[in-house]
């Protein structure tokens, strides 16, 4: 498609990868997101948008619009894969269970932090329990598993008495390390991008309404989801009045797969079936009138909050979008061109007709 050198129209694209940056390095694993709900929270408030929290404890901020009989909806997670407590070991080791849909071999070797109930950190490494390759002969072979995986904490502890006078206990979050960097050559690699990256890019869409005065067609309301990971993030808190729901997040990129790292990914189906037709029709429409660079795809082990919207049994137009990120749910990396793209389309999205259903 055309576009993918289109990047000269976006405004801010060094301003947004340098709050992605900041994003990424706010902790927040799935139930455990305060913080950086509250760092969303600061920057909206800045720019004078009024915002109400749920009681799953999401964001959603709201722009009037000239029409309030007819809304729009846009949502990104902030909420990450990340883990929890599961026991601890009687060599004072942790053993740990997974929250989201990724696999042990993802996040071995990787630094860690674990969250305390008294708020205390303490930090770790997770590794296989069979590492030292001069102790354990077939080391490469055993499985990367709950079983033979451990978090090794940096505390002087030989046992789980010692680990619990820490203050450590079952049940608390652990967080990995994002490792992010931008690059000169316009990349940017760090965990989390799923979905922070779509975060910072509708914040910066929402400063740009507001820097240019714009006055959108419809009440358009954000949601700043906080449960997309485990399933239902974007099911509730969706107003009756509102016609279109656009998920906002990661085009996964592997073996079979259109998206890249450099255009918007436009998705017609996931697990949960096809996306709405008319509006993945004027999607493309529109990437192709402002000369957008994008590309259509399947993500066929994928799930998005405008699917559990639908899930929930709301009467809603919904679509997917995202920037084309690299690795999902392990070390994920895109392009600037990706996020230019993406903030394009949506920019000129937000100030649309609404679709015919």
């Amino acid at each position: 498609m055309k576009g993918e050198d289109n990047v000269s129209t976006y405004p801010n694209v060094t301003e947004t990868k340098e709050l992605i940056k900041k994003l990424v390095s706010i902790p927040s694993p799935s139930g455990n997101t305060n913080k950086v709900i509250s760092f969303v929270e600061a920057y909206l408030r800045d720019l004078n948008v009024e915002t109400t929290r749920n009681r799953k404890g999401g964001l959603i901020a709201t722009l009037p619009g000239e029409k309030e009989s007819e809304h729009r909806m846009l949502t990104a997670h902030v909420d990450t894969l990340g883990a929890m407590v599961k026991e601890i070991k009687a060599n004072g080791r942790l053993r740990l269970d997974l929250i989201g849909g990724f696999r042990y071999n993802s996040i071995e070797g990787e630094y860690c932090e674990i969250e305390t109930a008294s708020g205390e950190i303490i930090t770790g490494t997770i590794l296989m329990h069979q590492t030292s390759v001069h102790v354990y002969k077939n080391a490469g072979e055993a499985e990367r598993n709950q079983v033979n995986m451990e978090v090794r904490l940096d505390a002087k502890v030989e046992n789980a008495e010692e680990v619990r006078k820490l203050g450590v206990e079952v049940g608390d979050f652990v967080s990995f390390d994002p490792r992010v960097q931008l690059t000169d050559n316009g990349f940017i690699k760090s965990r989390h991008l799923d979905d922070k990256a779509s975060v910072g890019i509708l914040l910066q869409l929402i400063k740009r309404i507001k820097d240019e005065n714009i006055v959108l067609p419809y009440t358009t309301h954000f949601l700043i989801s906080n449960n997309e990971e485990i399933g239902y993030g974007g099911n509730s808190n969706i107003t009756p009045e509102t016609v279109e729901y656009l998920a906002v997040d990661m085009g996964a990129i592997g073996d079979g797969q259109s998206t890249d790292e450099y255009t918007v990914s436009i998705c017609v189906k996931d697990s949960s079936g096809p996306y709405h037709y008319g509006l993945r029709k004027h999607l493309v429409e529109l990437a192709a009138k402002h000369d957008i660079g994008y590309k259509l795809d399947i993500y066929p082990f994928y799930g998005s909050d405008a699917s559990a919207a639908i899930r929930a049994g709301h009467d809603i137009v919904h679509g997917l979008i995202g920037p084309g990120i690299d690795s999902s749910h392990a070390f994920e990396r895109t392009h600037e061109s990706s996020l230019i793209q993406t903030e394009n389309l949506l920019f000129h999205y937000v100030q649309t007709p609404l679709v015919s259903y």
